[in-house]
């Protein structure tokens, strides 16, 4: 058993996006450290419904990856750097950012794309600056 199905399972039926992308930084995170689970990222690409979503899966697994590398030799053995980066949360918000998911501000999501419902006259209104 990897040390991903340890720490997260793979029987998991769905997930919300920001579940998804703390996933595929670990399964990138654990493809570093020697153990590929290539079926269970296609499985978080599947789980999320937009485009936007999928990319942002896509970033954090090569972030996993990429931070993977840059701190293995500090690390020393592969349990301490999957502790280190998967486990421990070890990723830090600048000063200032609140964001409480422990997500980099990069991976965070961007809430100007986010849509108002279809049945909302929000679009019909005149922009604030004009009021």
């Amino acid at each position: 058993m990897s040390r991903y199905e340890r720490t997260y399972g793979t029987d998991w039926e769905s997930l919300t996006a920001d579940e998804a992308v703390e996933r595929a930084y670990a399964v990138g995170v654990a493809e570093r450290l020697g153990e590929r689970n290539r079926a269970e990222l296609r499985q978080l690409y599947e789980s999320v419904e937009t485009t936007y979503d999928r990319s942002m899966v896509e970033l954090a697994y090569e972030q996993g990856r990429t931070e993977a590398k840059a701190a293995a030799a500090d690390a020393g053995t592969p349990g301490a750097l999957w502790s280190t980066l998967v486990t421990e949360g070890s990723v830090e918000l600048p000063d200032g950012d609140d964001d409480p998911s422990g997500l980099p501000p990069a991976l965070s999501r961007v809430e100007m794309l986010d849509l108002s419902s279809p049945d909302s006259t929000d679009s019909l209104d005149l922009p604030e600056f004009l009021d």
